[in-house]
């Protein structure tokens, strides 16, 4: 800042109306002006030299108006800008619109491994008869390897369109005449937008080539329908398999992981299930995928965490309480899945519960589903199962008519009429069940306790004692006597609830009266009729009427000494041995009261066995007495028992059978 001081101002000059200054008064002015510093400046008003007149002093302050400009020039357009206009209808119903995500151009390089097709020089010709001999084996009484094949098949539920493309093949029927057979090709789904996701399923082969051609050894040939079912699982990242009970999804579903595994599509897979039917996967797994390792998560904390964190096990398998009871592991970091398959998916129809969350929150790349029922009571039922297959599929506020346009792609359900071509007319499955906790207990103590008095008696013992002691345990393995708990029960309420939401029918039988009554009161949602020895026999007949004309009684409790001859149930389609009998021949004609002629459908039979237990001696046996009956079939006849021997029946528990000196 400066300081500028003026000399005496200049007396004004008149002109008129105005004063202005001339032009030499102006000059003179500004000879006036004294520049001072304002670091210096005086104390006292300076004067010019000599003139002893006081200054006029101002004080000027300097203010930075610099502003900063840019300028720059448009470029002239090349070419005339055009403008395309197009309509776009815009979605007002859920789900809106889905993004199909990156769509930039990448050029990627990869290196796929999969069975290469079989040359038709070296592909083996199918037999002419070898639908014949699929059904010649299944004559009344007798089970062959594909009736074993579907008795391997663990329960099954419901499903939609068949997810393989069907290429026809020459072949024959079964009295040997021309015969169109398909193969099935691995179709895509339509929403893979990826040209490399999608070639590498087009570039498959058949199914049936790699299962003919050993490239992927099978211990039964699985039924067409099967095939097209492991055909639409293998390329989904999202899929619900609803197959009717009985037609075999646990062998479509570890078939379907077993060609990921080989193709190396995935490493890492979690099945999870409810805690009775942890037994039977372990034996489909063996069955169907005997090269692929699996272990069951169990133990204490510290060692299941072991095997969550550290096991670099392929394949785990693990109960729902289990997998709640781990949450925290599950959902962390560093776990994470190439696949996870949920079994008896209506576990986690309540949006909210524990068991919904923790499979929700679980890392994965692919969710599996897999049930029987996927609407048990209401359409919602659906719409959670689905927030687990695929979240962002159905929004929770869809309206329920959009639910098959929404989901049709990821769901397959085939009922019984949809595959009658393809089955035998009479499945048998057996579920192995592990015994509830204080069942065991009971059980161990029991049969402890009881070998313990078998050889105390001595030379006394006889066949009825043995006879005793088989009864108790085989009671138990139906009820644990203390508390009740049934493993059995809970399988057979499961499975009930899938007949009767298929609108099906079937029969309970037992070699009890008193399972059966209880049985009854945890069926009753169901319609249960009783049908047994304490029955009186005027009673009998309106009872079976009832069963027939009813459509809300879907089941039928009978005993086998008063069901297993001389009545006509062939609109029954299920058949559930609660316990065995002694001898398997009347057991077949207990089944055949649903399986006989006039029955237009397959009947699937259902076979419960404790493991561990006597009821698993007893089928060990009775299973190589009817193999027995089937070789010596045409032969020298059948052999002269098909029932326990007494040797046999002393042998279950490794006793003597005493001879008199």
């Amino acid at each position: 800042m400066e300081e500028v001081e003026f000399g005496p101002a200049p007396e004004p000059v008149s002109d008129g109306d105005s004063t202005l200054p001339t032009e030499a008064q102006v000059q003179d002015l500004l000879k006036q002006i004294v520049v001072v510093p304002a670091a210096s400046s005086p104390t006292q008003p300076l004067t010019p030299t000599g003139d002893e007149s006081p200054a006029v002093l101002f004080q000027i302050e300097e203010l930075p108006l610099e502003l900063p400009v840019a300028v720059s020039t448009a470029t002239k357009l090349e070419r005339p800008l055009n403008v395309n206009v197009r309509e776009v209808g815009l979605l007002d119903r859920p789900p809106w619109v889905r993004s199909m995500g990156k769509l930039t151009l990448e050029v990627t390089t990869f290196g796929w491994r999969f069975p290469t097709p079989m040359l038709e020089s070296l592909r083996p010709a199918p037999p002419a008869d070898w639908r014949k001999e699929t059904k010649a084996g299944l004559a009344e009484g007798m089970i062959s390897p594909v009736a074993e094949d579907a008795s391997q098949l663990s329960g099954a539920d419901a499903a939609g369109a068949d997810g393989g493309e069907g290429v026809p093949v020459a072949g024959t029927d079964v009295t040997g005449s021309p015969l169109e057979r398909t193969k099935t090709l691995v179709k895509p789904p339509s929403d893979m937008v990826l040209f490399k996701d999608r070639l590498l399923y087009l570039l498959q082969p058949p199914l049936e080539d790699i299962f003919h051609g050993r490239q992927v050894e099978l211990p039964f040939q699985p039924y067409p329908y099967q095939i097209r079912g492991i055909a639409f699982l293998m390329p989904r990242d999202a899929a619900l398999i609803a197959d009717e009970m009985g037609l075999g999804k646990t062998a479509q579903v570890i078939v379907a992981l077993r060609l990921l595994f080989h193709g190396g599509l995935i490493q890492r897979a979690l099945v999870a299930c409810p805690k009775p039917l942890v037994i039977n996967w372990t034996r489909e797994l063996k069955t169907w995928a005997s090269d692929i390792p699996f272990e069951v998560i169990g133990g204490d904390t510290p060692t299941r965490k072991s095997q969550w964190l550290a096991s670099r096990c392929p394949v785990k398998l693990v109960n729902y309480e289990l997998l709640t009871r781990d949450a925290e592991i599950v959902t962390a970091p560093p776990v994470h899945f190439d696949v996870v398959v949920l079994d008896e998916a209506q576990r986690i129809k309540n949006r909210e519960s524990k068991t919904a969350q923790v499979v929700r929150n679980i890392p994965r790349s692919r969710s599996w589903a897999m049930t029987g029922t996927p609407i048990e009571n209401r359409v919602d039922d659906l719409v959670n199962i689905f927030a687990f297959v695929d979240p962002d599929r159905v929004p929770a506020d869809t309206p329920h008519q959009m639910l098959r346009e929404l989901t049709q792609d990821s769901i397959l359900r085939r009922v019984k009429e949809d595959v009658a071509t393809d089955m035998p007319p009479r499945v048998i499955r057996d579920t192995v069940l592990e015994l509830t906790p204080s069942q065991r207990i009971a059980y161990d103590r029991a049969e402890k306790d009881g070998i313990i008095h078998l050889n105390d008696l001595g030379e006394t013992i006889t066949v009825q004692h043995v006879f005793e002691l088989v009864m108790r345990l085989k009671q138990i393995c139906n009820f644990d006597p203390a508390t009740g708990e049934s493993a059995k029960l809970e399988q057979l309420v499961a499975d009930m609830a899938e007949v009767a939401a298929c609108d099906r029918k079937a029969i309970i039988f037992s070699q009890y009266v008193s399972p059966l009554e209880i049985i009854a009161g945890h069926l009753a949602e169901y319609g249960p009729l009783q049908y047994h020895g304490k029955i009186p026999q005027r009673e009998r007949q309106p009872i079976l009427d009832q069963f027939k004309a009813d459509p809300t009684k879907h089941v039928l409790l009978m005993s086998y000494g008063t069901g297993s001859v001389g009545l006509n149930l062939q609109f029954t389609n299920y058949v559930f041995l609660f316990d065995r009998w002694w001898n398997p021949a009347i057991e077949d004609q207990a089944i055949n009261r649903a399986h006989r002629l006039g029955q237009k459908e397959t009947v699937f039979v259902t076979r419960f066995i404790s493991t561990g237990t006597i009821e698993e001696r007893i089928h060990e046996i009775l299973e190589k007495k009817r193999q027995l009956f089937q070789d010596m079939l045409g032969q020298n006849g059948p052999p002269p028992s098909m029932g326990l021997s007494e040797d046999e029946i002393f042998g279950l528990f490794n006793v003597k059978k005493k001879h008199a000196a």
